[in-house]
């Protein structure tokens, strides 16, 4: 994993993009999995993993808050904040 985004997981740096931190967590994963990794790296690896799912999960949230949806209500549409997980009816 490169020094820069050991760094901004580390650091909880927001420049890290989430396309970036999704792809580093694909190869860490795939690195773990092979098996082949020694014990001591492997946990280094995984800490890394736990910051960039955080770092995705983060992102997510901050778009979610973001977004808006259209919603009908007595015949005219309105603007809702986008509730994750919420019933549509």
């Amino acid at each position: 994993m490169g020094k820069q985004l050991q760094q901004a997981t580390a650091a909880g740096d927001g420049d890290v993009s989430f396309e970036t931190a999704i792809e580093q967590l694909e190869i860490i994963v795939a690195r773990l999995e092979n098996g082949d990794v020694p014990l001591e790296q492997a946990i280094e690896l995984f800490q890394q993993g736990m910051r960039l799912s955080q770092l995705c999960s983060r992102k997510l949230e901050q778009v979610e808050r973001k977004i808006e949806m259209l919603v009908e209500e007595n015949g005219t549409l309105a603007k809702k904040p986008f509730a994750a997980g919420a019933d549509e009816g």
